[in-house]
């Protein structure tokens, strides 16, 4: 009976260490990244991603929770303008400020979760004008601290976070092509 017991502990021990040993080589940043291509000038696309309040026409994130508070601070849109959210285990909670916004072309976001996990982020959307249509670029960066690196073991930031994107990229698509 101890020998059974002492394999087990030996085999949990070996897995441990391989999933500390996976989750310390991944690396200390995390970046996605989707874009979408969409017929509509780059002023119309870039004003809808500029303003807040215009969010819940198109994030993907906005219908999980029916019942989720939300404020809006600062500037009305553009350089300074924050929303605050709150809500359900699917949102969490957290605020977004805009840091930078240069028009028609790039805007810098400021993204500090809070709950269900406190991360510090960095949302970028690039807005470029092709011929009738314009390109979004969507990119999110930011600092990965030992347990993002062990859930990054078992699980993928880009193909969770990545439809998400796709599904806020189609949103927004549907809206500024209207």
């Amino acid at each position: 009976m101890f020998e059974i017991i002492a394999i087990i502990a030996v085999v949990l021990a070996i897995a441990i260490a391989v999933v500390l040993v996976l989750a310390a080589a991944k690396p200390n940043t995390f970046s996605v990244q989707r874009g979408a291509t969409m017929k509509a000038p780059p002023e119309k696309v870039f004003s809808l991603i500029n303003d807040f309040h215009q969010w819940g026409k198109w994030s993907p994130w906005e219908n999980r929770d029916p019942a989720m508070s939300r404020s809006f601070s600062g500037a009305e849109s553009g350089r300074g303008a924050v929303y605050a959210w709150e809500g359900n285990k699917n949102v969490g909670s957290g605020r977004m400020e805009i840091l930078d916004a240069s028009t028609p072309s790039k805007i810098i976001i400021k993204l500090d979760f809070l709950k269900p996990f406190e991360a510090h982020n960095t949302a970028e959307f690039t807005v470029l004008p092709q011929g009738d249509a314009t390109t979004v670029n969507w990119v999110m960066h930011g600092p990965a601290p030992f347990m993002s690196k062990m859930m990054q073991v078992f699980m993928s930031m880009d193909k969770m976070i990545g439809k998400d994107f796709e599904a806020g990229l189609a949103n927004l698509k549907g809206l500024a092509e209207r």
